[in-house]
């Protein structure tokens, strides 16, 4: 789950991570007041999207006015952006947040993920702030330094210390900065993150260690110990297709390709993904139903796919276990008759009850393609899809 940048500074404040002050808009009118309001020479626009890239893209502007406020504001709001993370069709932008001015001494980066080989949540930290990690990982990755931290006690002081001798914190900061990083690295812990990013973190002429900016993203297993989070969803930056596959318990992500996809079981879902590629078409979606799905959640995932105007054919590779073959072939008989399919369709099943899942196909005398083994399914849908 991801949410805006000022939800996420305000979460980081409230446990001792430094940010300048502001305030959320949604009109001209607001922004103007709210520049008033803060009392800075210098305040920032910008605009709240899901998405990197905003001030390239002209979603970020410096204000020295309330007048000025309102004219950013009002050439913002009802724009869409379109940045690198947003891809072509862009995000149109409903909020702003209208913040203090920092008097920048310099940028760093801060970012923490859980590693999966320590299995332990890990900070990276770069004297390379403003720039995506990625980039700096590719030319310059001894610009980026690691401490990774059992999650109950948290961050070490000395490794704190460390990664800002390590990446130029001024002498005089370190204290500041030690406290950020572990206090970051709490937060990170108490809102049961995958992702927090301070891109940049700056040290201000007036001896300030400050989040500039903040990205946090929530780790859904972790969702039942926070109920409140779900106040924070901007439902319109999320994908309706990832809404509706939510509602019936699905894990679906839509990608870039044309063949849509429907796997149980994240391994399997990547593996597909691969299989397809390596026969020369590429997946429209990762769509994991999992191991307990029912008749009605295959029919709605089914649904979900073709609801994706890019997909051209579907491929759907089930390995019964938990759920049964027999389940699966009800539920696709079901949502071909339902939603009319115009697209090709192949059928892999293997598993529990896996012959009387594919008799239940034939029966069906729909134009339903069936597949002997993932690459037998992913040629035959490639070739379908191909040829059409």
């Amino acid at each position: 789950m991801k949410i805006h940048e000022f939800q996420a500074k305000e979460l980081l404040r409230a446990r001792g991570v430094a940010t300048p002050r502001g305030r959320e808009c949604t009109t001209p009118e607001q922004a103007a007041a709210a520049y008033a309001e803060l009392g800075t020479p210098l305040c920032v626009v910008k605009a709240q999207i899901h998405a990197g890239g905003r001030g390239k893209a002209g979603g970020v502007k410096l204000v020295r006015s309330a007048d000025e406020a309102k004219s950013a504001a009002a050439g913002i709001l009802g724009r869409t952006l379109i940045t690198h993370q947003t891809g072509p069709q862009g995000q149109l932008v409903r909020r702003l947040w209208v913040e203090q001015g920092s008097a920048i001494a310099k940028e760093y980066y801060l970012g923490l993920v859980v590693d999966r080989e320590s299995r332990r949540p890990v900070l990276m930290a770069s004297s390379e702030g403003g720039m995506e990690i990625e980039e700096v990982a590719a030319k310059h990755p001894e610009k980026i330094l690691k401490a990774s931290f059992d999650p109950q006690a948290g961050l070490a002081a000395a490794d704190a210390a460390r990664l800002a001798k390590g990446i130029g914190i001024p002498v005089e900061l370190e204290a500041r900065a030690v406290e950020f990083m572990r206090a970051l690295c709490g937060a990170f812990v108490a809102l049961d993150c995958s992702l927090a990013e301070i891109n940049p973190l700056v040290t201000t002429k007036d001896g300030q260690v400050l989040a500039l900016d903040a990205k946090i993203n929530f780790d859904d297993n972790a969702g039942f110990r926070h109920p409140e989070f779900e106040a924070l969803r901007d439902l319109h930056e999320e994908d309706p297709k990832e809404i509706e596959a939510g509602k019936f318990g699905l894990s679906y992500i839509a990608l870039d390709g044309d063949i849509g996809c429907m796997v149980n079981g994240a391994g399997l879902a990547m593996a597909t993904m691969d299989v397809i590629q390596l026969y020369g078409s590429a997946p429209a979606n990762f769509l994991d139903v999992g191991g307990g799905a029912t008749k009605e959640n295959v029919t709605a995932a089914f649904k979900i796919i073709l609801s994706d105007p890019k997909v051209k054919g579907v491929l759907v590779n089930i390995f019964g276990g938990i759920m049964k073959c027999d389940t699966i072939a009800e539920g696709v008989i079901a949502a071909v008759r339902e939603v009319a399919l115009r697209v090709p369709l192949v059928v892999r099943l293997e598993g529990t009850n896996v012959e009387k899942g594919r008799q239940l196909l034939m029966d069906s005398k729909l134009p339903i393609i069936t597949a002997g083994d993932l690459d037998d399914a992913a040629a035959k849908i490639c070739k379908a899809v191909a040829g059409r």
